[in-house]
């Protein structure tokens, strides 16, 4: 899994956080709601989430952790080698072409 550099998510979250406030004293303003939405789509991409309040709490834990860490946090660690399936001999088709 590739993962953001830690600078770029730092900044996005920065950025979401300051609309974030700005949409909360300007409820009403559709210029800064429609820029914090743009923010939090952003930081969405970046972290691979579909929630921007998910994605800003993925990016605070990102921050805090080692990458390794952060992957074993989300489950995203390749499986071991014991616990791979593999097909038995007579199911596993071969992608060699047929004479």
């Amino acid at each position: 899994m590739l993962l953001p550099a830690k600078a770029e998510v730092a900044r996005q979250l920065r950025r979401y956080r300051a609309w974030e406030r700005a949409m909360l004293a300007s409820p009403y303003d559709r210029t800064v709601r429609a820029t914090f939405e743009d923010s939090g789509y952003t930081l969405c991409v970046l972290m691979g989430k579909r929630c921007a309040r998910e994605a800003a709490d993925a990016a605070e834990r990102y921050l805090r952790t080692s990458q390794v860490s952060y992957l074993r946090e989300q489950d995203g660690r390749p499986m071991s080698r014991r616990s791979v399936r593999r097909a038995p001999a007579s199911e596993r088709r071969s992608t060699a072409p047929s004479s």
